[in-house]
């Protein structure tokens, strides 16, 4: 996918999100000392399949990585992009399977 999204730590709702034409995809989370908890990824009907939620997975990851937090991927769709680009265990806190 071509376009740029700018990525929002809205860090009152407790959520990673994008804004797109009236839509808000995002990642939501909980953090505890330095890890952080990617509880639930929701892409609005309207958006879905054009790419938006692999794109916020991986801004996302890019910005844990940068914040030096370690990951615990409790929301099934982020497991399922570690899987796919195993790269990114390198962030996932010590023990957790994915």
């Amino acid at each position: 996918m071509d376009r740029e999204y700018t990525l929002i730590d809205n860090e009152e709702a407790k959520q990673y999100e994008f804004h797109i034409d009236g839509f808000v995809p995002r990642i939501e989370y909980m953090k505890a000392g330095d890890k952080i908890y990617l509880t639930h990824t929701e892409v609005t009907r309207g958006l879905e399949g054009k790419g938006v939620g692999g794109k916020l997975v991986k801004m996302v990851l890019e910005d844990i990585e940068q914040k030096k937090l370690k990951l615990v991927p409790l929301c099934p769709f982020v497991a399922a992009y570690i899987k796919r680009h195993p790269e990114w265990k390198r962030i996932v806190t010590e023990g957790v399977k994915i």
